[in-house]
């Protein structure tokens, strides 16, 4: 049986409620998630509150998390940009990814508990970059390198998400040949974990298949090469079957498409849900290491946190 790594999005997933969630309720929330199987999430983000008000806690999210137990409850002390080793989480930990956007992000992300992996969005959109993250492409590469200094001295991991893989929404020059520039240009310097992000949802199944064979074929064995597809739910089983007969062995989503960037316009189209992903790659044989029954119950509880902290 194929193996299939899941990485589960409730960050992404909260950008798109429009109440704030406590900060006990997304920690609980997010153990829950570990207790029941999920071994990555993407848990939480270190950016400015003024542009993403729900994560503005995740440093007490993740302090709550090691609190409980299930976490590491070692700050990574003096790990900065300079690459400082410190020593990391426990082997036993699940993976969390924060997502940082700038070198303030990255030394909040650095200093807190239990974060095992840095995320960055690298956008091929000029527009979206701006929107984003404030920077040009030669800042953005500037602080891509800067970021897997640090990640390699502290003993973190690095994944960048290609975001606007699959098309641009801004009236821009965009190609298949413009994404796979970007992922040559991240092996190239060492990054060894890449997600082509659908940040709007454009992708169709050929699109995806074709622009992830490419990608594949141009990637060593020893890089990751995931998709992180946002999707409405009736397009979804197709884009998960495309991924996965391409080669894909990584999948980002989020428990009942919750979800969406704030940064890509008016119109969130949310995440692509995790109940999907599982149940489309069982059919195929393949395993994700979450039990049904453990499925069935973080959906319950993502319903009724949705019902409680949507407007």
């Amino acid at each position: 049986m194929e193996t299939v790594k899941i990485i589960e999005c409730p960050r992404d997933a909260w950008q798109g409620l429009e109440k704030i969630i406590p900060t006990e309720v997304k920690a609980k929330y997010l153990a829950k998630l570990a207790e029941m199987g999920f071994h990555h999430l993407d848990a939480v983000s270190f950016v400015g509150p003024k542009y993403v008000p729900q994560m503005a806690d995740s440093e007490e999210v993740l302090r709550r998390m090691a609190d409980a137990g299930v976490i590491s409850g070692r700050p990574n002390g003096d790990a900065n940009l300079h690459g400082a080793a410190n020593p990391g989480p426990r082997a036993a930990d699940p993976e969390i990814i924060g997502i940082v956007v700038n070198e303030k992000g990255v030394e909040r992300a650095l200093h807190a508990a239990g974060v095992t992996t840095l995320g960055y969005p690298y956008s091929v959109s000029a527009n979206f970059r701006r929107q984003n993250a404030n920077m040009s492409l030669s800042e953005s590469r500037g602080l891509v390198e800067k970021l897997l200094k640090a990640a390699n001295g502290a003993g973190r991991n690095l994944v960048v998400y290609i975001s606007m893989a699959f098309g641009n929404p801004f009236d821009e020059p965009w190609g298949p040949e413009i994404v796979l520039e970007a992922v040559d240009w991240l092996r190239g310097i060492g990054v060894r974990e890449i997600s082509l992000a659908d940040t709007v949802g454009l992708a169709s199944p050929e699109g995806i298949a074709d622009l992830f064979k490419q990608a594949g074929q141009s990637s060593p064995a020893q890089v990751e090469l995931g998709v992180h597809l946002h999707s409405r739910p009736e397009g979804a089983a197709e884009k998960v079957i495309a991924a996965f007969e391409a080669g894909c062995r990584r999948f980002d989503s989020a428990l009942t498409g919750l979800g969406g960037c704030p940064f890509a316009g008016d119109e969130l189209v949310g995440n692509i849900p995790t109940e999907i992903v599982i149940n489309t790659l069982a059919e195929r044989g393949a395993r994700t290491g979450i039990e049904p029954w453990a499925l069935l119950a973080v959906v319950e509880e993502t319903m009724v946190l949705r019902k409680n902290y949507s407007s």
